[in-house]
């Protein structure tokens, strides 16, 4: 018994230091291809590169704890995983709570919903689509195409045909002008102020450009289709998260199995 939670304790503790080294790998290679890098990617290099040392230092405890029965690195490992377990529980209550409100509206006889700002939890308003972070998603979103779909030109589309169509919310608040603007449609991407003006004062309806790398990129209705999505990402996140949680759950009474095990161990050792 004393050997098997050491060895199951070993054997995962490798595991996840294989999975932090291509983490740490991951980030290396967007961080060497910084030129051609998207911004997405170079978004993304800094926390995976945070988590994979993160993940790397706990296993290398861990490991050596299990394997070496070094006491003081099995102390350090799982009062860790202790403090571990209680930020994803707290980040997975308060994912919960911030992702409660903000809903596509949905509109009669229309393909897609659209989507206002001021749906959402002023948390995720002020913190995740501030002006600076702001920079960094329009970037990634014209980086990615996020408009390619529609701006392929469909010969003979009426307006009538493209409001029918199913817009994901990004290409709903991105890729079009507000359909309340009543700007006049030439195509998916392609809209022009009539001369009476738009048929509502709001803003989104004059920040719209047909510039395919501006569009309605700078409109609060594309804020809100990318608070959509995260919305429904941290919402997948937070089950993912509960699942993990269980997991690290079941690897720290492994490890607490493993520290009584070196302690019963020492014992017999020393034992006279």
């Amino acid at each position: 018994m004393v050997r098997l939670s050491n060895c199951i304790a070993a054997l995962i503790n490798v595991v996840i230091i294989l999975i932090a080294v291509v983490l740490i790998g991951t980030s290396m290679v967007f961080y060497k291809g910084h030129g051609s890098a998207t911004e997405c990617e170079r978004f993304l290099q800094k926390p995976l590169l945070a988590i994979g040392i993160f993940l790397f230092v706990l296993s290398i405890l861990g490991l050596g704890g299990a394997t070496c029965r070094f006491q003081w690195m099995l102390w350090i490992h799982l009062f860790v995983m202790f403090l571990l377990i209680i930020v994803l529980t707290a980040f997975t209550v308060f994912v919960i709570v911030v992702t409660n409100s903000g809903v596509g509206r949905a509109v009669s006889g229309r393909g897609f919903k659209e989507y206002r700002l001021g749906d959402y939890n002023d948390w995720l308003q002020k913190n995740v689509i501030n002006d600076d972070n702001w920079i960094q998603i329009r970037s990634c979103l014209i980086d990615t195409r996020a408009c390619r779909h529609l701006q392929v030109p469909v010969s003979g589309q009426t307006l009538q045909q493209f409001i029918n169509i199913n817009l994901t919310p990004v290409e709903s608040g991105c890729c079009k002008p507000p359909i309340y603007c009543e700007l006049d449609f030439k195509n998916a991407t392609f809209w022009t102020m009539p001369k009476t003006g738009p048929a509502v004062p709001d803003e989104d309806c004059v920040t719209w450009n047909n510039d395919p790398k501006k569009l309605c990129f700078d409109c609060k209705s594309c804020k809100a289709g990318v608070l959509s999505g995260i919305k429904k990402e941290w919402k997948i996140i937070a089950i993912i998260n509960s699942c993990f949680i269980g997991f690290v759950i079941i690897f720290y009474s492994i490890g607490c199995c493993a520290l009584r095990a070196n302690r019963v161990g020492r014992y017999h050792k020393y034992r006279p």
